[in-house]
Formats: C-alpha cells, structure tokens, sequence
C-alpha cells in the first residue's frame, strides 16, 4: 500500500460520512455544510484519479454553484414559519433491504473485476485537449451557456426580491 492508497482511503472515508451526515441530520444548515465536504471529497478522488478536468467542473459548478445555491434557498426562507417538516424514518426496513442488496452487488463487482493497472506510468493530462476543443470548436455553445447561466442568476435575483 502506497501514499496514493492511503490518500485515496481518506478520500473514500471523508466522503461516505460526510454523505451519511448529509442524510440523517436535522439541521438543514449543518446538511449543506457536509454536502459541501462531500463535494470537496468527490473532487480529490477526481484528482487522485487523474481526471483533473472532471475535478475541475466538480468544484466549480458543484461547490461553487450548486451548493452556494442551496445555502441561499435556505437563507431566503427562513422566515417561513408554517411549514411542518417530518423528519422521522418511513420505510426503514425495505430501505435496509435495498441497501443491502446494492451493497452486495457492488461488492460482488469489485471482488470479480479484473482491475488494469499502469505501474510507472505518468499520469497524462485532458486538460489541453479540452481547452483547445472549448475555446476553437466551441466557443459558441460556451458563450450562449455563459449568457443564459447570467440571465438565470439575473432572474432568480429578481424573483427572490420580491
């Protein structure tokens, strides 16, 4: 077991408990905050895993975007005082059951895959590649989603100040 393995275990850990935290707290603040660590332990697996575009795209959009998102929905409505939130577990049981069974479908997958691995090789990079393609291919389609993305945040800034 080398450096990279035991980085990769710290990863793994971080991510699964904070995604475990997000689910079973009541507290909808403290729920966005370990999505948040989830999402930053998502994002060192791409980097581990040498995707480092995909770890790019993950922390901008996920953490940057979609997350930063959650956490203003959550400050613009907290002045709503009627709403009854049922937080108690409904389907426990048959929940356990179907866990159970992916669990052993994923654990099965892994035991019986012939895992291809590349000892010495250096890792290559995508993000050349990508760059290139973006910014000559397409540059239109990359500017009509930046203009529509600031006519959304446009939008969704009027909408809450009302």
């Amino acid at each position: 077991m080398n450096i990279y393995d035991i980085i990769f275990y710290i990863f793994a850990l971080a991510t699964v408990g904070s995604a475990f935290m997000v689910v079973t707290t009541r507290n909808i603040v403290h729920a966005a905050f370990y999505l948040l660590l989830t999402f930053f332990g998502v994002t060192g697996i791409y980097v581990l895993l040498t995707a480092d575009f995909v770890a790019i795209v993950q922390l901008v959009v996920y953490v940057g975007g979609i997350l930063i998102l959650l956490i203003f929905g959550v400050m613009l409505t907290n002045k709503i005082t009627n709403v009854q939130i049922k937080t108690g577990s409904l389907q426990l049981f048959p929940a356990a059951i179907g866990v159970g069974l992916f669990a052993g479908i994923l654990v099965s997958a892994l035991l019986n895959t012939e895992w291809k691995t590349a000892a010495g090789e250096a890792p290559k990079t995508t993000l050349n590649g990508l760059g290139f393609l973006l910014m000559n291919e397409y540059i239109i389609v990359f500017e009509v989603l930046g203009v529509l993305l600031l006519v959304a945040l446009v939008g969704a800034a009027s909408i809450a100040r009302k």
